[in-house]
């Protein structure tokens, strides 16, 4: 007969103790491993942001290179200084829109449409207004979510003139607009076009909601029940963060750079070959009609942000006055037929016509006052 073996407690336990260990050294081997992933993926990101900012620098020598030495065009020709407006700002505004949309989207993965829904239910009006603006910069939002996000609003029971506060912010001052006037025109004139437009966003929701028109949303939208909340606790992982970063990079940049490319050479144009005594007669300081005739140009036109700034930069570099500029930009953002379409299908056309004419009669006000002070 074998010899029987010991089956002890004492066996058990050494057997025990042996799976713990490997257990324990298995879990000290990832979080090692996890830590040098941390480690080369900061390592590649300030590797990343050190060439961005080298390349950056050598952007304006390089087109000054490219215009007037590679292709031997006549400094100072209107085809030579269009030629180098566009060489200069195409991969310059390119590069600030891949930085700022990458950051941006790792703030917006802390935003959900449920989120921003709960933190505006219930606030009453003003204190409601200011907060809807200010979320509307940071939120990943824009006219095309008009429709979506307003029966969310209504549904969570937040006001009429809190709902349009927000809906007029999120598109005219998100963060691409502010990044590429910093980065083209400087700090001043982007903090000019934050405070103006979350003044137009805030006022113009607020007057809205002294007026009492609820009864002037869809029928349809109205009689939707509030269906249930989507779970807004899930944690999301600085990996997955980063993902949803590169995630926005290739959404939005995406679909922007046609218009950037567009909005670019149009500028390009004008910083060629309009003549600055021109620009400035049409819409400078002196002529009292270019504020609301650069609104009533602006309203059929179909452009973002990052399409419209380009042009900005050559008004502005031309002439034109920074009242009757920023009443034209307001104006292609806030006030296009493409979204006054969209929200058509949520309200009817007297609220349409109340919202055209106090957003409307906000901007020609930012228009005239920044003329007169400026």
């Amino acid at each position: 007969m074998e010899p029987i073996k010991p089956t002890g407690c004492c066996g058990a336990d050494a057997e025990l103790h042996q799976i713990t260990d490997e257990e324990k050294q298995n879990e000290h081997n990832e979080h090692n491993e996890q830590k040098d992933q941390k480690m080369k993926r900061v390592a590649w990101g300030i590797f990343g942001i050190a060439l961005w900012f080298v390349l950056y620098k050598q952007l304006l020598p390089f087109s000054h290179w490219f215009a007037y030495s590679l292709l031997g065009l006549a400094p100072g020709s209107h085809f030579g200084e269009a030629v180098q407006f566009f060489v200069y700002d195409s991969p310059k505004v390119m590069m600030l829109l891949l930085l700022i949309v990458f950051a941006v989207g790792i703030v917006r993965s802390f935003f959900t449409p449920e989120k921003t829904r709960s933190l505006l239910a219930g606030k009453r009006e003003v204190t409601g207004n200011i907060m809807a603006a200010s979320l509307g910069i940071v939120t990943p939002f824009c006219s095309c979510s008009a429709v979506p996000l307003f029966i969310g609003f209504v549904q969570a029971g937040v006001p009429l003139g809190v709902t349009l506060s927000f809906l007029i912010a999120a598109p005219m001052v998100n963060e691409v607009a502010l990044v590429l006037l910093y980065g083209l025109l400087g700090w001043k004139i982007a903090g000019l076009y934050l405070v103006t437009g979350l003044a137009v966003a805030i006022v113009s929701g607020w007057i809205i909601g002294r007026f009492n028109m609820e009864s002037s949303i869809e029928d349809w939208v109205r009689e939707i029940r509030a269906g249930e909340q989507l779970d807004m606790d899930t944690q999301l992982t600085w990996t997955d963060r980063i993902e949803q970063g590169k995630e926005a990079v290739r959404d939005i940049v995406g679909k922007v750079w046609p218009y950037v490319i567009a909005g670019i050479g149009v500028g390009a144009a004008i910083h060629g070959y309009v003549p600055e005594d021109f620009m400035a007669a049409v819409m400078g300081k002196d002529a009292w009609w270019s504020v609301p005739g650069a609104v009533l140009v602006g309203i059929p036109m179909y452009s973002n942000a990052a399409g419209i700034v380009p042009i900005v930069e050559a008004l502005l570099g031309k002439g034109a006055a920074l009242g009757t500029v920023l009443a034209f930009m307001m104006s292609v953002i806030a006030l296009s037929l493409p979204e006054m379409v969209i929200l058509r299908k949520v309200l009817k056309p007297k609220l349409i016509g109340v919202f055209i004419a106090v957003v409307g009669g906000g901007i020609l006000l930012t228009g005239f006052l920044f003329n007169m002070i400026i």
